[in-house]
């Protein structure tokens, strides 16, 4: 599955996790930000999706709007793969998120 083919509802899933992945080390960093414009584009978010993670950058995602299990199977390995590289996206790879890392893929499997 390549990431052009999620539905709308399952983008705008992908980039709230993608960006929880961002504040794992309460702090988004420049290079974290340039990472998630350019998911946004390649994604071709609408402007009020583009809106809605624009303030994810601001403020993380709320919890409930975060949910592994909502995550439907054939996207699975979509969106481990690409929060493995928002991870890494700052060049430093935080305890905290080699925690949610391992803990996403956990609930994931």
């Amino acid at each position: 599955m390549d990431i052009q083919d999620l539905e709308s509802e399952d983008r705008l899933r992908l980039m709230r996790f993608i960006c929880s992945f961002a504040w794992a080390d309460l702090e988004v960093a420049d290079s974290e930000k340039s990472f998630v414009r350019k998911m946004v584009s390649e994604l071709a978010l609408d402007e009020e999706e583009q809106a809605e993670v624009e303030r994810y950058l601001k403020v993380p995602p709320a919890p409930e709007d975060i949910d592994p299990t909502d995550i439907p199977p054939e996207h699975r390995q979509l969106f481990l793969n690409t929060a493995l590289k928002m991870v890494s996206a700052d060049g430093v790879v935080d305890e905290r998120e080699v925690e949610n890392f391992a803990l996403f893929e956990q609930l994931l499997r």
